[in-house]
């Protein structure tokens, strides 16, 4: 029988209420023989996260100081979750077993992990499945990548199609058995290792979000919800910033050519967004754009010097010092006498004078000087590189909305154009482009919802 590996993120296991949804939709759909789980999300704003706690209790066994009030939070979390379901797991002997783990000094990681395991255990016995413990069977390598190996031990262990497998997300295992927990989000990921183990038909992930939105929906108002989009364009939107999925769940899941649907728990009947290897040709022809995203705090160093093209290795110099200084760079557009280098605010680090002193040393620019400021905007949709007119639309935009335009560049797939802007133009750029090409367009429709 085919399978769909189902994982639910921390709102939709945040309380028994949300559980019982949960197990309503698995039972929606007998494919559903796989399913993923985060810790328990947060119920109000004011809570504290789940995973937050758990750290803090880590940090303060570490320095012997008493963690009875945030453990406390811990443990009255799952055992109100057990009574909800009313479940008859010894769940308080298990957290009191894990209190003495962290006094003895348990790993920071074994800590954080936890969370997601206690989860697990829990949600498995409410819908009567068998409980995975990742540690057992997904090996993290020292570097943090995934051991191929993990796909073979993983579906081993699911190997029955009839069976209902409930595992923990967020964590798997070094060579020697220690817990190893892969980077916040990563839940995300343990549901498409999960899929690709089993070679499941599909990968859903539910969440409290009826699918990725075409723009950020704190500038946009009420943006509309993408039905389709590929892994190449959710990956360019991820980079640029947009909250559309955990960049290294893609990778498996992508590799074997499973499609994910991002779904929503809390309405399971909306279709959602289907990510997958190759958007219908209707799709391409029919949509201009995928979606746009972007990102503040960045600097710009450029530099011009006459003849610069005929220095052999000039751009390869020029990026060996952000090299050499450990900074890495995000757009590098440049013309015959002039190349610009365009770097997150963060990797700079107060680095910029040391950097602009060795470009000067060492290249002997005509001039060079910094830009601060700036914000990155992408604009992207495989079906741009077919459609007239896209960098009319873009700029036409930007002209009505009065918006200055510093930086232009264009990947060679092809498939977005990116546009720099002083950070204050940021909010009224994206939503500029986003009604130039959703709220005037006319065939949006066969691509959004």
């Amino acid at each position: 029988m085919e399978r769909v590996v189902a994982k639910f993120g921390g709102s939709s296991v945040a309380d028994g209420v949300q559980i019982r949804k949960v197990k309503a939709i698995v039972e929606a759909d007998p494919r559903r023989r796989i399913v993923v789980v985060s810790a328990p999300g947060k119920r109000h704003s004011a809570e504290a996260k789940l995973t937050d706690l758990l750290y803090l209790c880590h940090e303060m066994a570490a320095m012997s100081t008493d963690i009875g009030e945030p453990f406390g939070l811990i443990r009255d979390r799952f055992t109100e979750i057990a009574a909800q379901l009313g479940l008859k797991t010894d769940v308080v002997a298990l957290l009191d077993r894990f209190g003495e783990e962290l006094t003895a000094g348990c790993s920071r990681d074994y800590a954080a992990s936890r969370g997601e395991y206690f989860s697990a255990r829990l949600i498995a016995e409410y819908l009567g499945g068998e409980f995975v413990d990742p540690a057992q069977y997904i090996i993290v390598r020292p570097n943090g990548t995934l051991d191929p190996l993990s796909y073979k031990q993983l579906g081993d262990r699911m190997h029955d199609t009839s069976a209902l497998y409930v595992m923990a997300g967020f964590y798997g295992s070094d060579r020697n058995g220690k817990i190893k927990t892969f980077s916040r989000g990563g839940s995300d990921i343990s549901g498409a290792i999960a899929a690709r183990a089993a070679g499941a038909m599909l990968y859903e992930n539910w969440t409290d979000t009826s699918g990725i939105l075409m723009a950020d929906p704190r500038i946009v108002d009420s943006p509309q919800t993408i039905d389709e989009i590929s892994f190449r364009e959710i990956r360019e939107m991820a980079y640029m910033g947009a909250s559309v999925f955990h960049d290294e769940a893609i990778l498996p899941v992508r590799e074997a050519g499973i499609p994910i649907r991002i779904r929503n728990t809390n309405r399971p009947d909306d279709a959602g967004t289907l990510i997958t290897a190759q958007l219908s040709e209707n799709t391409i022809v029919a949509t201009e754009i995928a979606g746009i995203a972007g990102r503040k705090d960045f600097s710009m160093i450029c530099l011009e010097k006459s003849l610069m093209n005929k220095e052999v290795g000039f751009a390869h110099r020029l990026l060996g010092i952000f090299r050499d200084q450990g900074v890495s760079f995000e757009q590098c557009p440049s013309s015959i006498d002039s190349i610009s280098v365009i770097v997150e605010d963060a990797q700079l680090q107060g680095l910029d004078e040391l950097i602009l002193d060795e470009i000067r040393r060492q290249l002997e620019p005509d001039q060079l000087f910094l830009e601060r400021n700036l914000a990155l905007v992408a604009v992207v949709g495989e079906g741009m590189v077919r459609t007239v007119g896209i960098a009319a639309k873009i700029f036409n935009a930007l002209k009505e909305a009065e918006i200055n335009v510093r930086i232009i560049n264009q990947g060679a797939s092809e498939m977005n154009i990116i546009i720099g802007v002083a950070a204050d133009d940021y909010e009224k750029a994206v939503r500029a482009l986003y009604a130039a090409f959703v709220v005037d367009s006319r065939t949006v429709s066969a691509r959004f919802s």
